[in-house]
C-alpha cells in the first residue's frame, strides 16, 4: 500500500547558506519576515501565492528550487500551523511508513537534489546506520523530521500561524477578465491580512470526517487526525482503566488500537468495524504500479464512468485497509486472550465486526459516553459505556469550495448549464476562458482523487507533480 498513513546523493548546486545553516538556492524568493507587512504586494502582486505548507506545497517550493528559475520569482506560503508539521496526531511510537523512502519530495524528479532523503540522512550523520537497518520503509517519526528539514531550507518564505479564509476574483480597474487574485487571511495575532498573486495553489487537505452520530462538542470523541496530539488531555491518568472505543477498519484505527494498549497499559478497548474482517492492504508489485506518476495520465484521459470504476477497484491498495504485519501482530494479541480465557466477553481487548454505531449519547451522569451498537446482520442492538471515543474515518476533501466561494460563477459551466469545480490535467481549475486571463489561475492539491487517481492524496508521485505544478505555472 502506497499511502502516506497510514506514507543519497549530495547536490552539486551553487546554493547559497543562509545564516540559519540551512541552503536556499538563488531560485527562490525569500520574502523579510514573518512580521512584514504585505500591503506593497496590492500594486505588484505576488507570482505564486501557496494555500496550505504540507509535503503538497513543500513538493513545488523543492522544485522550484531545483529547477533555478528566475531569482526574482515572488512565491509565498500560508500555513495555518504555527510551525511545520505532518499528521502530527499519528505520531505513534514505533508506526512507519507505508511508502519506500525514494519517494520522497525530490528522488523520482532528481535524485540529484539536495532535498532527497538520502541526503537528508547523510546530512545528519545517518545515512550508514539507516542502511543497516535493511528498511525501504522509515519511522514515521523519522520521515516527519525529514519534511521538516526540507521545510526549514524555505523559512523565509512561509507565514506560519495564517488562516486563509477567502480566495477572491480581481479585475484591472474593475473590468475585464480577472488578472489576479486576492488573498485574505487572519494572522496568530486575529489581523486580517489581504495579498494578491497571479496564481494561486490551494493545499489545504481534508477536514475530518466525524460521521453526523457522533457529538461534535463532546472533547472525549476524538478523531484520528488528532489522537497523538490531545488523547492525554482526555485520557489523563496512564494507570486508570479506563474503556476506550475505536471505530473504523483502516490503518489509522489499527495503529490507534494497537497503541492504546501500550500507552493505556490497563484499559479494556473495542475496535468497531462494519465488516465481517478487518482486510489487508494490496501492496504486491503489479498493483503498486497504479501509484507510478505515469499512471495519472493514464486515467485521467478515461471517461468518467471508467475513471469511477478503475479508482474503486483499486480502493483495497489505500481505503479501509491495514498492513498484513500489523493485522498478524493483533490477531496474536487476540489469540492469548482466548488461550487464557475462551469467553470473548471477558477479554480486555476485542474487535466487535459487523457492527455500526446506532447512536452517542453521555450517560446518565455524563461521566461516560453511552454507545449504542447495532449488528448489521442480525439488527439487536446492545450498549455499552467508554471513557473515549476514537474516529477514524477519515477525511472529507472539500475545504476549497469555500475558500474559493467568490469565484464559482468563473467556472465552466458542463453540458446542464451549472458551474463545475473541474480540473485540467495540471490540476488547473478550469474556469471560463472569457473570465480569467490566461496568465492567472488557481491550483488544486490534493483534492483531486476523482479525476487525478488514488495517488492523488498520498505521498507517491509528490516530487514528480511538484515539478509538474511548476512547469505549469512558470512555465
Amino acid at each position: 500500500m502506497d499511502s502516506s498513513t497510514s506514507n543519497d546523493f549530495v547536490s552539486g548546486d551553487n546554493s547559497a547558506t543562509t545564516t540559519n545553516g540551512h541552503t536556499l538556492g538563488n531560485g527562490h524568493s525569500t520574502p523579510k519576515s514573518n512580521s512584514q507587512s504585505d500591503h506593497s504586494t496590492m500594486i505588484e502582486p505576488y507570482d505564486l501565492i501557496c494555500v496550505g505548507f504540507g509535503p503538497a506545497s513543500l513538493s513545488i517550493a523543492i522544485a522550484h528550487h531545483d529547477r533555478r528559475l528566475d531569482s526574482s520569482s515572488r512565491i509565498l506560503y500560508l500555513e495555518k500551523q504555527s510551525s511545520f508539521a505532518w499528521h502530527a496526531g499519528m505520531l505513534l511510537p514505533g508506526s512507519r511508513m507505508q511508502i519506500s523512502f525514494i519517494k520522497d519530495l525530490a528522488s523520482l524528479r532528481d535524485p540529484r537534489s539536495h532535498f532527497t532523503f538520502l541526503n537528508y540522512l547523510h546530512q545528519n550523520n545517518r545515512l550508514i546506520h539507516f542502511t543497516n537497518l535493511g528498511t525501504f520503509l522509515p519511522l514515521r517519526e523519522e520521515y516527519n523530521d525529514y519534511l521538516t528539514w526540507c521545510a526549514s531550507h524555505f523559512v523565509d518564505s512561509v507565514r506560519y500561524g495564517e488562516t486563509v479564509h477567502a480566495v477572491n476574483p480581481v479585475r484591472l480597474n474593475g473590468q475585464g477578465p480577472v488578472t489576479m487574485f486576492e488573498v485574505q487571511s487572519t494572522d496568530a495575532n486575529g489581523v486580517t491580512q489581504t495579498r494578491t498573486a497571479r496564481h494561486v495553489v490551494l493545499a489545504v487537505g481534508g477536514r475530518p470526517n466525524i460521521p453526523t452520530v457522533f457529538p461534535t462538542n463532546d472533547k472525549r470523541i476524538i478523531h484520528s487526525s488528532a489522537y497523538a496530539s490531545v488523547v492525554a488531555s482526555v485520557l489523563g491518568d496512564r494507570e486508570a482503566p479506563y474503556k476506550v472505543a475505536v471505530v473504523g477498519a483502516g490503518q489509522s484505527a489499527a495503529e490507534i488500537y494497537a497503541d492504546l494498549h501500550s500507552r493505556y497499559p490497563n484499559c479494556h478497548t473495542r475496535l468497531i468495524i462494519r465488516r465481517q474482517a478487518l482486510k489487508p492492504s494490496d501492496d504486491s508489485p503489479f498493483v503498486n504500479e497504479i501509484f507510478n506518476p505515469e499512471k495519472v495520465d493514464e486515467l485521467y484521459s478515461l471517461p468518467s464512468d471508467d475513471r469511477t470504476a478503475a479508482i474503486r477497484r483499486d480502493k483495497d491498495t489505500n481505503y479501509g485497509v491495514v498492513r498484513i504485519e500489523l493485522l498478524e501482530r493483533l490477531y496474536e494479541d487476540l489469540y492469548s486472550q482466548r488461550l487464557r480465557d475462551p469467553n470473548e466477553k471477558n477479554w480486555v481487548h476485542n474487535i466487535v465486526p459487523l457492527t455500526d454505531v446506532a447512536s452517542v449519547q453521555p450517560n446518565a451522569s455524563n461521566s461516560k459516553l453511552r454507545v449504542c451498537m447495532k449488528n448489521i446482520r442480525s439488527g439487536m442492538e446492545s450498549k455499552e459505556d467508554f471513557d473515549a471515543i476514537i474516529v477514524a474515518t477519515g477525511y472529507i476533501r472539500d475545504i476549497y469550495q469555500t475558500i474559493l466561494a467568490s469565484t464559482r460563477d468563473l467556472l465552466k459551466k458542463d453540458a446542464t448549464g451549472c458551474e463545475c469545480w473541474s480540473v485540467g490535467r495540471d490540476y488547473k481549475l478550469q474556469y471560463d476562458i472569457d473570465k480569467v486571463a490566461d496568465n492567472a489561475g488557481i491550483w488544486l492539491q490534493g483534492c483531486c482523487e476523482v479525476t487525478h487517481g488514488l495517488s492523488d492524496t498520498l505521498l507517491s508521485i509528490l516530487a514528480v507533480r511538484g515539478g509538474e505544478m511548476v512547469d505549469s505555472i512558470f512555465g
